[in-house]
């Protein structure tokens, strides 16, 4: 008697009985997707040998407040100290104090029960849960189907709406009928003050607008290892909020089961004492001087242009306009590396690079106008 084909050809599988013989079942799978710019730049700014060279892109060395490090040892020193598994929403005490800060603690949203907060493992994931929440309801056929306005009013990498136009782009959407999904990544790196950079949020709140907003409590307090993100949900009545609730649970579940607690139980101790933000609130401040010395040096060098933008951002970041052939020669000539984009991380730059980053930026510009006048 025959024995039934096994559905593979006898020539392709080992001795073992292993079909495909020595060739991996991950051979035809696609190949990595290309690195981003940023891993690109930091692997070129390591392989460069130049003693004189300075990294002012996006990911460099990380930092650590050092309020969350006093932070940190309390907790494992405290004896009754005991944690346990959150649920899958969260821990209640961080989502608790990561709402206040984003409405304030006298927000009728608050006081009339109609926001729900969740904890995420990241900002990126919270912006994930907020899609898949929008993507249950306009499948559900809801009142509201699309679209939708993504916003980052003050993500600490730009230049910050001022309140008028907020203002306008509330009404704006109001007419069109958008539901907005804002962005706040950088809480507090924007002006140094929860408050203000969490004004647009609430103004929103204000007009009796339902809303998603993705918070990330990672940059401003240096928690680059325990991720921590927390998406709000505010509705305009509480009649839906266990609905909402039950549906976020079951996704959340399908997604990441529960999020961890040791980076929620920092930020929590934190937002209970605003005293604790004066330390990143200074560290704002200092890239705020950066920007204007930086835009005195290159007025004093007689650099061609108009620098003033300079200090008329907000946040960790600065947009210098230059292009991307410009950031290519100071990367390749001057060994100075900036985002494609032409954005320099500003807390990059200190008292023994100052001046190289301003000399570098000015032979270049006055280098590019000397071509165009041939």
């Amino acid at each position: 008697m025959s024995r039934p084909s096994s559905g593979h050809d006898e020539k392709g599988v080992n001795q073992n009985g292993d079909p495909g013989g020595h060739h991996s079942v991950f051979t035809n799978t696609h190949s990595a997707a290309a690195a981003s710019s940023e891993t690109k730049l930091l692997s070129a700014f390591k392989t460069v040998t130049q003693a004189r060279k300075v990294y002012l892109g996006g990911r460099g060395k990380t930092f650590e407040l050092r309020l969350v490090g006093k932070i940190k040892q309390q907790l494992s020193a405290d004896p009754t100290f005991c944690p346990e598994y959150p649920s899958s929403l969260g821990l209640t005490e961080f989502t608790r104090r990561a709402t206040e800060v984003a409405l304030g603690k006298s927000s009728p949203a608050i006081v009339e029960n109609r926001v729900l907060g969740i904890q995420t493992p990241s900002f990126s994931a919270a912006v994930r849960l907020g899609a898949e929440l929008l993507t249950h309801w306009y499948n559900v056929r809801a009142v509201w189907c699309g679209p939708v306005y993504l916003s980052s009013p003050c993500d600490g990498n730009s230049y910050p709406l001022i309140k008028s136009s907020f203002t306008r782009s509330a009404l704006f959407q109001q007419r069109r009928r958008l539901f907005p999904f804002l962005l706040l990544p950088a809480q507090a790196l924007c002006y140094g003050d929860l408050n203000r950079d969490a004004w647009p949020i609430q103004h929103f709140v204000s007009q009796g607008m339902e809303l998603l907003c993705a918070q990330s409590f990672s940059h401003c307090f240096g928690l680059y290892g325990e991720a921590v993100g927390h998406l709000l949900c505010i509705l305009k009545q509480n009649s839906p909020l266990l609905s909402v609730q039950s549906q976020a649970d079951r996704i959340v579940k399908s997604l990441w089961a529960q999020p961890s607690v040791g980076g929620a139980h920092v930020v929590a101790a934190v937002l209970s004492n605003p005293a604790h933000l004066g330390e990143v609130k200074r560290m704002v401040e200092r890239c705020m001087l950066i920007r204007d010395i930086l835009r005195e040096k290159l007025r004093l060098l007689g650099t061609p242009g108009c620098w003033d933008h300079l200090t008329q951002q907000g946040g960790l970041f600065c947009c210098t306009g230059l292009n991307d052939q410009q950031v290519e020669f100071l990367s390749r000539s001057r060994h100075v590396y900036l985002l494609p984009s032409g954005c320099l991380n500003v807390s990059a730059i200190n008292g023994h690079n100052l001046e190289y980053v301003t000399d570098s930026i000015h032979l270049k510009i006055c280098f590019t106008i000397s071509l165009q006048l041939l």
